[in-house]
């Protein structure tokens, strides 16, 4: 018979080792509301960003400015698109995706500077932020679950 872990039970880390994974979570993630803002200030955000989906999903909607680069095509185009030089936050479509992930790590194994953008696409478009299709621009009304709606950042 086996026994299941309750982990509410478990007894957290320390305070040490918390801050060591947390510290390395945050390295290697970035959020929408950051990527948004980095973007949006003047000047050169310090990353480029990379949008892993599909052509059809791209044309569907992306983030302005993003470099489209599909996951299974980036050991061949990713040097000829992109400069080592620049980190590179990929996205796919949202949290229930792993394709930002997968980019990221064949990114990486190609000796880039990588973060993945948590959330992806779909919160993206969730918060309220431009995004363009193959018609144009397009905005929606920010999800009161995803961003304050009557306040200029979440405070987080």
């Amino acid at each position: 018979m086996s026994t299941v872990t309750n982990t509410a039970h478990t007894e957290p880390m320390t305070a040490a080792a918390a801050a060591a994974y947390f510290g390395a979570s945050l390295a290697f993630h970035a959020d929408v509301s950051d990527v948004a803002s980095a973007l949006a200030a003047d000047g050169d955000p310090g990353f480029v960003v990379l949008d892993s989906r599909s052509t059809e999903s791209w044309d569907q909607g992306h983030i302005p400015g993003a470099v489209h680069v599909p996951t299974a095509l980036i050991p061949e185009q990713a040097e000829q698109l992109l400069d080592k030089n620049v980190p590179v936050v990929t996205y796919c479509w949202g949290p229930g995706c792993n394709g930002a992930t997968r980019a990221a790590l064949a990114l990486a194994q190609l000796g880039f500077q990588v973060k993945e953008m948590l959330g992806g696409f779909e919160y993206w478009a969730r918060e309220g932020f431009e995004f363009e299709t193959w018609e144009g621009s397009d905005r929606r009304t920010p999800d009161a679950l995803t961003a304050p709606l009557h306040a200029e950042d979440c405070g987080c």
